[in-house]
């Protein structure tokens, strides 16, 4: 998959992740028993500026939270919620434009189970 770039303002942001085939192997935790983290995915959160919110989102159940929780803490990823319980289908983003034109939403889709491959680049002119 040839790589995103994503051209971002210098303000702070929010990242909504999906968890399983995005961060971790998909279903993982069913399958194997445990889930595997995609080192892309590990690597690239761990880039992202403390200033802003990280939100993982999930079709896990709730009785998946606390494996799902401490499975995150003991890989070092930080996250500022997970929301469980999602349907499987499409997850729509839907946002306004600032007046100066910034676009305050993106989608990428990513190839299951590849991680994340996005460049992201600050534009300080956004």
């Amino acid at each position: 998959m040839a790589k995103d770039e994503l051209v971002l303002s210098s303000l702070p942001k929010t990242w909504i992740f999906d968890l399983d085939g995005t961060v971790v192997k998909h279903n993982g935790y069913l399958k194997d028993g445990f889930d595997t983290m995609l080192e892309k995915s590990v690597k690239f959160i761990s880039c992202i500026p403390i200033e802003d919110k990280i939100i993982f989102i999930t079709s896990r159940t709730e009785k998946y939270r606390n494996q799902t929780i401490d499975m995150l803490k003991n890989a070092g990823i930080r996250f500022d919620e997970i929301i469980f319980g999602m349907p499987v289908g499409e997850r729509i983003l839907v946002n306004d434009c600032k007046p100066s034109g910034l676009k305050m939403a993106y989608a990428v889709n990513l190839e299951r189970d590849a991680g994340i491959n996005i460049v992201t680049r600050v534009d300080n002119t956004l």
